[in-house]
């Protein structure tokens, strides 16, 4: 498929798997990042938190990129309402992964659009995951990988996290980290771009 656009895009994410997500649109796009503290958004539940972080980040990308459509995007994993955030250390990991095994929880990919006259959307995508029971030993051996650490939850479904998955629910582009036939729609509907 081909989509057109007269708009100019900007990605505000330094994700690798984001830019290779959203490039399936093949519409041009440019990478632009802001520093932003995460941890300073505040909000009682998960969904508010994901949805503030991706207006976060995209908000900082829309004031330095006037005229340009900004789209911002945050991950989180989300175990009986509490965020698993990246893993800072190797127990950090071990203590995530613990939490998730034989068990399900829910993976919540918060999109944020901001439109060149500063009009904000926002949509939230989740997918149920269920992690299988797992040894100690594999979540180990996952861990040595280094794949833990720059992922919320402590893993990643498109890489070696894959083997400590049962099954999902939902959207695997948005365990990924960009639910990207909701995301279409949404600009579709937003007419910023068309078939």
């Amino acid at each position: 498929m081909q989509f057109q656009t007269t708009k100019s895009f900007i990605l505000a994410s330094a994700s690798p798997r984001r830019k290779e997500l959203f490039s399936r649109l093949n519409i041009p796009f440019d990478i632009v990042t802001a520093d932003v503290e995460e941890t300073s958004v505040q909000a009682s539940e998960v969904t508010q938190y994901v949805t503030e972080v991706a207006l976060l980040k995209a908000r900082a990308v829309a004031n330095i990129s006037p005229g340009r459509v900004v789209i911002g995007a945050d991950t989180i994993v989300a175990k009986d309402n509490q965020l698993l955030h990246k893993p800072a250390s190797r127990e950090e990991a071990l203590s995530h992964l613990r939490k998730l095994r034989n068990s399900a929880h829910d993976v919540l990919t918060a999109v944020a659009i901001i439109e060149e006259d500063g009009t904000e959307t926002t949509l939230v995508e989740k997918t149920t995951v269920v992690f299988k029971n797992v040894s100690d030993a594999l979540l180990e051996a996952y861990i040595a990988t280094g794949d833990s650490y720059d992922k919320a939850g402590g893993y990643g479904i498109q890489t070696e996290g894959v083997f400590l998955v049962d099954r999902i629910e939902g959207d695997y582009l948005n365990v990924v980290g960009l639910p990207l036939a909701t995301l279409c729609e949404h600009l579709i509907a937003r007419k910023l771009i068309s078939l």
